[in-house]
């Protein structure tokens, strides 16, 4: 059983706000340079390394070698969910007056964005409504892949029913958004269905951050998949 030192001693590794936001620079679910990671938080080099062997000894990060090469990682979903679950947690607060560029960053956040490996957001949120709606999920009770959406996933989404086995991991599950305080589609559905956005170009990145858009053909399938309608 854990101990309350190893509770204390886990908060202490997000109650610096250097280290919280590597982490939540590592919620996009790729890898990243120490010398990436230094940028993002504006500190030196040597102080985001110092920073990473913290996170990783207390396993909230891995690190993976290539070639000469080294990248930081969340250590896996079970992260992402805590760290996605503890901002949505967080009190929305008045955002104090900034840039342009800032507020259209945090904007695009909002609109739609990956959580780790799956997506979040306006974007996220509208696509588990409409599976929701057409009953391809059930949030009763619980949040489930129905056998209509498991046919929807592996027939007209395109899907190899082999990506969909799940083993320890829920093949669907519910995360609490943070921008929209409501539930979006996590788990093994939630991941091979973000994949298959990106795979289709569906959706592209913004910039090197989170933040994600629906091109034309997303757009077209999102309503011809769903019947949703294009998302501000």
């Amino acid at each position: 059983m854990n101990s309350a030192s190893d509770l204390a001693a886990l908060a202490a590794l997000l109650a610096d706000e250097t280290r919280a936001a590597m982490c939540l620079a590592l919620l996009d679910g790729r890898a990243w340079t120490a010398g990436e990671l230094a940028i993002q938080t504006g500190v030196a080099r040597s102080t985001a390394t110092e920073h990473l062997h913290r996170l990783i000894d207390g396993g909230l990060l891995v690190e993976r070698r290539q070639g000469r090469h080294r990248y930081v990682q969340l250590a896996g979903p079970s992260v992402a969910n805590l760290l996605e679950d503890l901002s949505a947690r967080l009190e929305p607060r008045q955002a104090p007056a900034r840039g342009l560029r800032a507020a259209a960053v945090s904007a695009a956040l909002r609109r739609g964005r990956t959580c780790y490996d799956h997506l979040a957001g306006r974007l996220g949120v509208a696509v588990t409504d409409a599976m929701t709606g057409a009953g391809l999920l059930d949030q009763t009770g619980g949040f489930a892949l129905t056998a209509a959406g498991l046919a929807w996933l592996t027939g007209p989404v395109g899907l190899d029913p082999d990506v969909l086995r799940f083993g320890k991991r829920p093949l669907a599950r519910g995360c609490l958004d943070w921008t929209e305080r409501r539930q979006h589609l996590a788990g093994v559905a939630g991941a091979r269905l973000c994949e298959k956005f990106f795979d289709n170009s569906w959706v592209v990145r913004i910039g090197s951050g989170r933040a994600v858009r629906l091109t034309l053909n997303g757009k077209a399938a999102l309503r011809d998949l769903l019947g949703v309608p294009d998302i501000d």
